[in-house]
């Protein structure tokens, strides 16, 4: 019902920046939540930030608070991760998912797009 696909992933130095983008179409409708979630290799998803489709609710990982902002365009159907200060830890493959309710667990998500990659350099 609902596609995702992110982009804005790349190679940067420690201490960079990137902004990350969600975009959903398909029937959205339902979907009212969208988060950032990341995978390492050999390492498990884990949880970066999500937003209320609707109104101005967010919430972050510990690891990423301070350096991190979601937000979102309604009338784009579309949510950005701005990633600052960017360390080496952060290097993963982040995915966009989307849901009826914000939960941290990643496999209670309705929706995942393909995943962008981000590389930060040491």
């Amino acid at each position: 019902q609902v596609q995702l696909v992110e982009s804005g992933g790349g190679l940067v130095q420690a201490g960079g920046s990137l902004r990350l983008s969600c975009a959903a179409s398909g029937r959205t409708g339902s979907t009212y939540a969208v988060a950032w979630f990341r995978q390492a290799p050999g390492k498990e998803r884990d949880f970066v930030a999500a937003i209320s489709w609707s109104d101005s609710r967010t919430y972050y990982a510990d690891s990423v608070k301070g350096r991190f902002t979601i937000s979102r365009d309604n009338r784009k159907n579309t949510v950005y991760l701005q990633m600052n200060s960017l360390k080496p830890e952060d290097t993963a493959l982040y995915y966009c998912a989307a849901g009826p309710y914000i939960v941290l667990v990643s496999n209670l998500w309705d929706y995942w797009g393909q995943g962008t990659q981000v590389t930060v350099s040491s």
